[in-house]
């Protein structure tokens, strides 16, 4: 009686892509799946006893609390306007140069990731401070969108992200599931610190590949990417090294007190990121950016954000109790080993699926809904948790950039001017889609990129 894992899955998605609540959707169809297959005598309805434990467990996981606190340090550092500085600065220095704003807007980009680690509101920032600018300097606005797009996803893969604590979390206990399937009765662990360190190099090179297309475009296609004399723009005077020290200073300060702490076995990541909630909150008052009434709007966004986050893990744990009830691990476990490529099909098989899922839904449901499915089989079959963390992750923003229905299109669409046509955003992605398979087809290749520097850092 496997089929109602099936129907189970099925349902939830057809639910979702239908547009109802998440957590809602995640408990309410698990708990109905569980009362039908009851008086069907085809459950054992002890499975929810052990329900209690696991939400215990959530509420005293101490990684968990990393959320709220990388939350708060990211709307507080938006509600401070640390962008805008950055790309005024930025913009000026490398404006006189063929390709010089886009290459700014990649560095923002960047610096915002490390800093903010939420990617709806970095290409919502960027979009609105840097897309006026760019089309007004005379920038082909598939290009111009394209990089804004590719940049803003930047805070999925590059920490502190959200996704990398909620992934490293998953991975933590698929891993340890692995193992003791196994038959490793004192399991190797896991953490969201070795998942950062594996996230870094693939992050930064992404940027540096992304800086390479816009040095190419602005070779082979000047006329996209005017410098400002060539796009009819009086030249704005470039930064004095006091001025750029002044907008570069405090995020730098920030994010070498977040992953400083965190590489040099300081602080943990759930330590780290009250080090990054201080500092953001230090960074906001030197700026006069926190009166009470903006602490307050900080609060409120930082509680919404968390509840979501933490009521979808509520009912991911009771959907994946009662998919397992069905047995519906088996059937995913005895699928993927049975496909014909060994290791390889079956990660190509649950990648593809994950970038499809993409389309539909958010990172946090896929994270809390298709990774303990399918992170036990993967790992079981050899697989470093960390390099599977960083392929899971490049992939979702793979995902998130793709039309037509990439989430950051969405953000940006929603910002864009209304004579920036759909299709150009989809023209100006196309490059950076390519070169997002790119890395994970370097990433497959070459392991190490993600692996190297965790266990140099961490043996």
């Amino acid at each position: 009686m496997h089929w109602p894992a099936f129907a189970l899955f099925a349902c939830v998605v057809l639910l979702l892509l239908a547009g109802f609540p998440v957590a809602f959707t995640l408990g309410g169809t698990a708990l109905l799946f569980a009362l039908g297959g009851a008086l069907a005598g085809v459950f054992d309805v002890s499975f929810l006893g052990t329900m209690p434990n696991r939400l215990f467990g959530i509420m005293s996981n101490e990684t968990l609390v990393a959320v709220p606190l990388f939350v708060f340090m990211g709307v507080t550092l938006e509600r401070a306007r640390i962008a805008e500085d950055l790309l005024d600065a930025l913009g000026r220095l490398f404006g006189g140069l063929r390709g010089g704003l886009g290459i700014a807007v990649i560095v923002v980009g960047m610096l915002l990731a490390a800093s903010t680690g939420i990617v709806g509101a970095t290409v919502i920032t960027m979009g609105l401070l840097a897309l006026p600018t760019m089309l007004k300097r005379g920038y082909d606005p598939a290009v111009a969108t394209g990089v804004i797009s590719a940049s803003g996803t930047l805070g999925q893969i590059i920490p502190p992200s959200i996704v990398l604590v909620l992934l490293g979390d998953v991975l933590s206990s698929a891993y340890q599931q692995a193992q003791l399937a196994q038959g490793v009765f004192a399991p190797r662990t896991v953490s969201v610190g070795d998942l950062f360190m594996g996230a870094l190099l693939p992050g930064l090179m992404l940027v540096t590949l992304y800086a390479a297309w816009m040095i190419a475009v602005a070779v082979f296609r000047p006329a996209s990417v005017p410098g400002v004399r060539e796009g009819g723009q009086a030249e704005a005077a470039a930064p004095g090294f006091a001025e750029l020290l002044r907008s570069l200073a405090p995020p730098l300060a920030l994010i070498a007190a977040v992953l400083g702490s965190i590489i040099g076995g300081v602080a943990t990541p759930t330590e780290a990121a009250g080090v990054g909630a201080v500092g953001a909150m230090a960074l906001a008052a030197l700026r006069r950016k926190l009166g009470w009434a903006r602490i307050r709007e900080i609060a409120r966004a930082t509680a919404r954000v968390s509840s979501m986050v933490f009521l979808i893990l509520v009912g991911a744990s009771l959907f994946s109790l009662v998919f397992r009830g069905y047995g519906g691990d088996d059937i995913v476990r005895e699928f993927l080993m049975s496909l014909p490529g060994g290791v390889f099909g079956a990660v190509l098989l649950v990648m593809l699926v994950m970038f499809l899922l993409g389309f539909v839904l958010d990172f946090i449901e896929i994270t809390f809904v298709v990774v303990p499915i399918v992170g036990p089989v993967l790992l079981s079959m050899g697989l470093d948790p960390v390099w599977l963390g960083v392929m899971i992750a490049i992939n979702l923003q793979t995902s998130f950039l793709t039309p037509p229905f990439g989430f950051a299109l969405f953000y940006l669409r929603g910002v864009a001017p209304p004579e920036v046509p759909t299709t150009a955003m989809y023209r100006g992605v196309a490059p950076f889609i390519a070169i997002q398979l790119l890395a994970l087809a370097l990433l497959a290749l070459w392991p190490g990129i993600a692996t190297w520097l965790p266990a140099a850092l961490y043996g």
